[in-house]
């Protein structure tokens, strides 16, 4: 029996890129799949994919840099499931800068709430549910800027190192339980989309959304130790 079958996992950020292949692959695991976006079609569109293919979803629409809003979809899903046995954060968020000396720090104003407090919203909302649970597992989707920045992506790096630190903070305190945080690097994310618009591009060191659903899914096949405070790279470690 899988490890995943009747856990409960929340995917936050789940209308973007990587959501629908992560949702279904936790739902072909016998996971009930609890996806959430800032916008309600977009989540309803991928719970509708799961529930298609045979699988148990839900969609919510959540503002998660709101901290009540997002405690109460964390409260919410625990009064209803029992439990909360994963917390998949897939929220991003770009946008590609100038030089370091010629940066304009708007774009940290812009990339803060989607980067940093959604993960921090997230830890905090669902901290206790996963240390709860017999195999709670925190899972941020970062990127390789975050260990190796550059000067016309320092805001979009800082924003990343930051939701890494803080992730390694959420392994800290669920040191001794059952529960893990972990994070996972790319490069870049490869949609069926965008395959499809460039059928002959080379994508080089990009990752498919498939392959990260999948290295997502092993998190839970591994025991807590194992996985806290881990990085799993998926592209070239600097």
């Amino acid at each position: 029996m899988s490890a995943l079958s009747g856990a409960v996992v929340a995917v936050a950020g789940a209308g973007g890129g990587a959501g629908p292949a992560v949702a279904r692959r936790l739902a072909a695991e016998g996971a009930v799949v609890c996806v959430a976006d800032a916008d309600g079609e977009r989540a309803e569109t991928v719970a509708d994919q799961v529930q298609a293919g045979g699988g148990v979803a839900e969609a919510v629409a959540v503002d998660l840099v709101d901290e009540q809003a997002t405690r109460d979809w964390a409260a919410d899903l625990v009064r209803r499931h029992g439990r909360v046995d994963g917390v998949v954060h897939l929220v991003g968020g770009w946008r590609g800068g100038k030089p370091l000396a010629e940066a304009d720090l708007a774009d940290w104003d812009a990339l803060e709430p989607p980067l940093v407090r959604t993960v921090q919203r997230t830890s905090q909302a669902f901290h206790d549910a996963l240390r709860a649970s017999p195999a709670g597992r925190f899972v941020l989707v970062s990127s390789q800027e975050a260990a190796r920045p550059s000067q016309t992506n320092a805001a979009y790096a800082a924003a990343k190192a930051a939701a890494e630190v803080w992730t390694m903070a959420l392994a800290d305190a669920f040191t001794g339980s059952d529960a893990a945080a972990a994070i996972i690097v790319v490069r870049a994310l490869l949609t069926p989309a965008m395959r499809e618009r460039k059928p002959d591009a080379a994508f080089t060191g990009f990752t498919p959304v498939d392959e990260l659903a999948e290295r997502i899914v092993l998190l839970w096949d591994q025991p807590a130790a194992a996985v806290n405070g881990t990085h799993v790279w998926l592209v070239e470690r600097p």
